[in-house]
């Protein structure tokens, strides 16, 4: 069984930084796809970006202010995010799937982490 924890959330300001952690255990994902997704009051649960063995993939609106990186050696993936914006606040989930072929469905992953809140004030 795999298990996702994620850490690093809290509150910043309006243009600060956060990054968030998401470690992993139960198997080794380096195979796998790892995705961020977030979920604001009221709002669907929405694709934050998704790395692959080489490539990562963003929506729209963190593109260029977010970055994904994972370590391996650790099972552990990270979001930097900078240029925090207040339409950033949201409870922000981590996700792994062995087969997701489209990176911005949620049904695509197999595992999920409990999520951690991001609060950014303007």
């Amino acid at each position: 069984q795999v298990q996702l924890v994620e850490s690093g959330g809290g509150l910043a300001q309006a243009g600060g930084s956060l990054t968030l952690s998401c470690a992993a255990s139960g198997r080794t994902l380096s195979s796998y796809v790892m995705g961020w997704f977030r979920q604001a009051p009221g709002k669907e649960r929405e694709f934050v970006g998704a790395i692959s063995r080489s490539s990562t993939y963003y929506a729209d609106s963190v593109k260029g202010r977010f970055t994904m990186s994972r370590d391996n050696a650790k099972n552990t993936v990270f979001l930097q995010m900078n240029s925090l914006k207040a339409e950033d606040t949201a409870v922000y989930y981590c996700a792994a799937g062995d087969r997701v072929l489209l990176f911005r469905r949620r049904n695509e992953y197999d595992y999920w982490g409990q999520g951690t809140q991001v609060t950014v004030s303007s």
